[in-house]
């Protein structure tokens, strides 16, 4: 099949890489030259481990190419997806421009029947919203084409997308029409050989399917946060009283680790999104904002316990930071716990080294050239002439780490692990003043 994808970002580049891989014939567009540009010198514009591989593989067999002509891709292919940012608007409802912008340009120049594909995170009616923009657009031609608008919401996660991919879960597609439904069933027909995974139904349910799955899994998070700080206080331990819930197969083990809290691109500003759908149709969605607010206070936590232990006043203090992705293999920091972490400390006149194993070009961007703020090629690099250690990122290489030589680098043998990777008894025993979320 011929396949447009609009984006290349995660959810585009991961998409149309993957649809190729099965041997579609896919075109990603993106309005950003630069990143065209990336894509077709043999690099990839983002940080996901395997992608690369799968898109050289495909170019090299001519099966996915890139472009940043609009009418090209209107024209090139009978699934068009649209897989561009939704970035969070200042009400916390969720910016539409570039998808609407996207179903403009394909309602622009499509030239047959065509199936329109929300695969960026949306809220309830935009299948509408895009409806209604390709149809302006073709009544502006005077031009009488069918088209179909699906929504096919995307279930990847960071730093896993391309396994998640091709062997997803299940498939949600929402639509109106059965020759809609019967091409998307064609599309992911080699993602579901082992047995049907697709899950058909209209437009509004699905679109509402992937809010509800992330809320859901940030609301887990949060609830084990919050949990977390009690048991600090009562004298209890998050690790076995995690232990003790997850074996309940009505719980599960998924989502329950305490920590600093979740970043990323999509659980916050979703969230946000169906806080603010709920307050557009008068439904005051308790839960999920107690949930955005305990996240909230959960990214200070470790700023809490450092100033606790050094004081409020913490200039003349310097920090090595392990982490500043919001979560391992990925170099994304949208919204990273990090950020903020990173911003109190200067802000009670602390400096930092930072070491992250992929991130640091993108805290470079973030943070431009702030003095305040070194980095370091190796974790044990960045302890060098540090008051205390402070872990926000699980990276596996910090998982083991020599903590005689952690003892001898800093100042004063003093840990604070936002991801609670080291168990506080052996941490005892090695005279290490530890600090984690929720342990005893």
């Amino acid at each position: 099949m011929k396949v447009t994808v609009v984006g290349t970002g995660y959810v585009g580049l991961v998409s149309g890489a993957c649809l190729a891989d099965v041997g579609n014939d896919v075109l990603c567009l993106d309005v950003d030259p630069n990143k065209i540009r990336i894509l077709e010198e043999g690099g990839i514009p983002i940080h996901e481990p395997g992608l690369l591989d799968v898109v050289r593989r495909n170019v090299e067999a001519g099966r996915l190419s890139f472009t940043t002509d609009i009418e090209k891709a209107a024209r090139f292919g009978t699934i068009q997806f649209i897989a561009v940012g939704t970035p969070p608007d200042e009400d916390g409802s969720a910016d539409l421009q570039y998808v609407l912008a996207a179903a403009r340009n394909i309602g622009r120049y499509m030239d047959d029947y065509r199936v329109v594909v929300d695969k960026s995170t949306v809220p309830v009616g935009t299948g509408d919203k895009v409806r209604a923009a390709i149809t302006e657009e073709l009544e502006k031609r005077k031009a009488a084409i069918e088209f179909s608008v699906v929504s096919n919401p995307e279930f990847l996660k960071e730093g896993a997308a391309v396994d998640d991919f091709m062997r997803p879960d299940r498939i949600i597609v929402g639509a109106d029409d059965e020759r809609a439904i019967e091409l998307m069933r064609q599309l992911y027909g080699p993602f579901q050989r082992n047995h049907e995974k697709l899950l058909a139904m209209d437009v509004k349910s699905a679109e509402l399917t992937k809010y509800a799955a992330n809320a859901m899994l940030a609301t887990r998070i949060s609830f084990m946060n919050e949990l977390a700080n009690l048991a600090e206080t009562l004298g209890a331990d998050i690790e076995l009283v995690r232990q003790g819930i997850g074996s309940d197969p009505r719980i599960g083990w998924h989502f329950l680790y305490a920590g600093c809290g979740y970043g990323g691109s999509c659980f916050p500003k979703d969230v946000k999104a169906l806080v603010r759908t709920g307050r557009e149709n008068d439904h005051d969605l308790l839960l999920l904002n107690a949930v955005e607010a305990a996240n909230d206070a959960q990214k200070m936590l470790l700023v809490r316990k450092i100033v606790s232990r050094f004081g409020e006043d913490l200039s003349g203090l310097h920090f090595g930071l392990w982490g500043l992705a919001f979560k391992p293999n990925t170099d994304d920091m949208r919204d990273a716990p990090s950020r903020v972490i990173i911003r109190e400390l200067f802000e009670r006149g602390a400096t930092v080294t930072a070491y992250d194993p992929v991130a640091m070009d993108e805290a470079k961007r973030i943070f431009g050239d702030e003095p305040r703020l070194r980095y370091a090629q190796r974790p044990m690099a960045a302890l060098d002439d540090a008051d205390a250690l402070v872990i926000v990122t699980e990276w596996k290489e910090f998982r083991s780490p020599d903590f005689d030589a952690i003892r001898q680098a800093l100042k004063s043998a003093v840990i604070f692990d936002g991801r609670n990777m080291y168990d506080p008894a052996v941490m005892r025993k090695l005279d290490i003043d530890y600090h984690g979320i929720g342990r005893r």
